[in-house]
């Protein structure tokens, strides 16, 4: 649902941002304005990030292979971070230097009704985009919040393009802000100034995105849900008795590698534990579908290892959260 959800708003947003980088662009070419031409290019930014999402998209849909055995699904988190990269070097800083070199030499803006019209335009069509973007989160947030919604999505897709479309907006507002003051005033400076101001929003937006698409990468667990439905489905209460330590991963948005050291029975046999396994893995599939990937070692639950804490050794990344033992 979210890979289907993230490519209509991706289309969506291609098809909005190609549209307003020609009219950016034809603004800038009769009015000389450098915010719009800042504009125009974050533009073509924006449109390139969503092409690199949309090919991020098709790579993470292949097979694994035996170099790869866990498959292609973290494309999609390699793409989006390349994203906050172009979104910051194109259109973050072209927008800074070119927003300093107006406040430097400024000129009359020519031809006023072309940037205006434009950005109304613009303003309308990013709308529809942004609104595209609202409508298909709405379906996975739930009762999150935006913000923790764009934390914690686990598919980049969805977050990357409701930063842009929401940058976009706040950009042309700050363009039109300052064409209105230098058409005003008769003084290009503040032309400059709406230039740069577009630049260092888009550095603050890339810088965001970078940040939460970093975690993606190095990778992150399942969500609290998730885990707590996980947990649930493993214990029967006969054989599987408790968990002595889990971690999960997720290999991409939609694939999630569960590994668990389970507690049984010390006298069940062989053929009981791994039909006890066979059967916690059904249930984990069954209430968290996501879960592709299932590793469960059973153990003997000792009171007396528990009492002695968790050892790093066994639990990378620090002592775990659920009781250790063996």
């Amino acid at each position: 649902m979210s890979a289907s959800g993230g490519t209509k708003a991706i289309v969506a947003a291609l098809g909005a941002n190609l549209a307003i980088a020609v009219s950016k662009f034809v603004a800038f070419a009769f009015s000389g304005s450098s915010s719009m031409l800042a504009e125009g290019v974050h533009s073509v930014a924006d449109s390139g990030n969503q092409f690199l999402l949309l090919v991020g998209g098709k790579k993470a849909q292949r097979e694994a292979t035996p170099q790869h055995p866990f498959g292609y699904g973290r494309e999609r988190y390699i793409y989006a971070f390349l994203v906050s990269i172009v979104l910051f070097s194109v259109g973050g800083m072209f927008a800074i230097y070119e927003g300093y070199e107006k406040i430097k030499h400024p000129h009359e803006i020519e031809h006023w009704y072309w940037p205006v019209g434009v950005l109304v335009f613009a303003i309308i069509a990013e709308g529809f985009s942004f609104r595209t973007a609202i409508k298909e989160s709405n379906q996975l947030r739930g009762t999150l919040s935006w913000s923790q919604f764009i934390r914690r999505a686990k598919a980049p897709e969805l977050p990357v393009v409701l930063l842009e479309d929401f940058g976009a907006l706040i950009g042309l507002v700050l363009a039109l802000g300052g064409v209105g003051l230098a058409l005003l005033t008769g003084d290009g400076i503040w032309d400059g100034i709406g230039t740069l101001l577009i630049g260092i929003l888009l550095v603050l937006i890339a810088l965001v995105l970078a940040a939460e698409t970093k975690s993606l990468l190095l990778g992150e667990a399942a969500g609290t849900e998730e885990v707590r439905k996980i947990e649930a489905a493993v214990v029967d209460g006969d054989t599987v008795t408790g968990i002595i330590h889990m971690r999960t991963l997720h290999l991409g948005p939609e694939e999630l590698l569960v590994a668990a050291k389970i507690a049984v029975q010390h006298d069940d046999t062989a053929a009981e534990v791994a039909a006890a396994i066979n059967a916690a893995e059904a249930r984990i599939r069954a209430s968290v579908p996501i879960a592709r990937v299932i590793y469960l070692e059973p153990d003997i639950y000792s009171e007396a290892e528990a009492a002695k804490g968790a050892d790093r050794e066994a639990t990378p990344g620090g002592p775990d959260t659920h009781p250790a033992g063996h």
